[in-house]
């Protein structure tokens, strides 16, 4: 396993290229279909691979979620991605991913993992709608290998969304709205993501427009520095701020960070870095490419803070 994760080192090249690293891994021959599915995962938020160590099962867990297990002195909780995704297979997951998003921790549980690729964003497509209704809206991104293999890009904010038992609600309760008139424009490929962003927003009662990726993103930018320019307006005058997600298909938030950042029709605009990739290296890479600040995500009243001192709000 350990000669598996050595290229992780140089992933911190990666910013502003739109390039990424990925982990493919399968969750088994699924028995009702006969297909064995491949799945990637960005290698930023993998902190290690294993073998399934001894699960403590917990009560009251959702079906998918295993137990707990003890990883130096921390309890983490396991994830089935095979029974989470309704994948039947006749072996039980003998590999272990942990995982790290937004500050915490977790594992998920796979049949085998292969290797580490490197792909250019925008070799990565938006699925088409056949995938996603097949896989319930799990898949935020595809490509295709050289050998004909499909890899699908699990949306990993969705499947912890629905393996919490935490509730959401309390996130938004004291939230408070603002009185000035402002507008911003956000770019995240994730269903879950972008809904916990438009209730952070409409409990602000700010104004905002957004795109489900870094290429569709940065054309609908373009179009509004046209119509500012047009209209002998400074796009800074009715765009106040760009929120942007990192992992997206065809540019991500880096590359779109870059663009917006060398094009002196956004000048005045802060760039806001929203994701799920936690720690130094994550923010640091941001700062390379011009990021003015950065949040995490799946905590709407730290997100709700920044956009207030960012917007000059407070």
């Amino acid at each position: 396993m350990s000669d598996l994760l050595k290229k992780i080192d140089a992933r911190t090249k990666l910013a502003g290229t739109n390039k990424l690293e990925i982990l493919l891994f399968s969750l088994g021959d699924d028995q009702r279909t006969g297909r064995k599915e491949v799945f990637g995962i960005n290698v930023f938020k993998v902190r290690e691979v294993m073998r399934t160590p001894e699960i403590t099962t917990a009560p009251e867990m959702p079906a998918s979620v295993e137990g707990m297990v003890s990883l130096r002195g921390a309890l983490v909780p396991v994830i089935d991605l095979g029974k989470y995704t309704g994948i039947v297979t006749s072996k039980r997951p003998e590999i272990m991913i942990i995982t790290e998003y937004n500050g915490h921790t977790q594992g998920f549980l796979v049949e085998t993992v292969d290797t580490i690729l490197r792909l250019d964003w925008s070799a990565m497509r938006v699925p088409p709608d056949m995938i996603t209704n097949r896989m319930a809206g799990l898949v935020t991104a595809v490509t295709e290998l050289e050998n004909g293999t499909l890899v699908m890009m699990m949306d990993v904010e969705k499947v912890l969304a629905e393996t919490c038992l935490s509730d959401e609600t309390q996130n938004y309760i004291s939230i408070e709205p603002v009185k000035e008139d402002r507008h911003i424009f956000f770019a995240d490929d994730s269903a879950v993501a972008r809904k916990q962003i438009e209730r952070t927003l409409d409990a602000m009662h700010i104004r905002y427009s957004s795109e489900m990726n870094g290429m569709r993103g940065w054309e609908t930018l373009q179009k509004m520095a046209q119509q500012a320019e047009a209209a002998g307006q400074k796009l800074s005058q009715v765009l106040h701020l760009i929120l942007t997600d990192v992992e997206m298909p065809e540019m991500d938030g880096y590359m779109l960070t870059k663009m917006i950042k060398d094009d002196a029709r956004f000048a005045g605009i802060p760039v806001l870095m929203h994701s799920s990739l936690s720690g130094m290296a994550n923010k640091k890479l941001g700062e390379s490419v011009g990021v003015d600040a950065y949040v995490s995500k799946d905590e709407p009243q730290k997100l709700a803070s920044k956009l207030r001192e960012m917007l000059l709000l407070e």
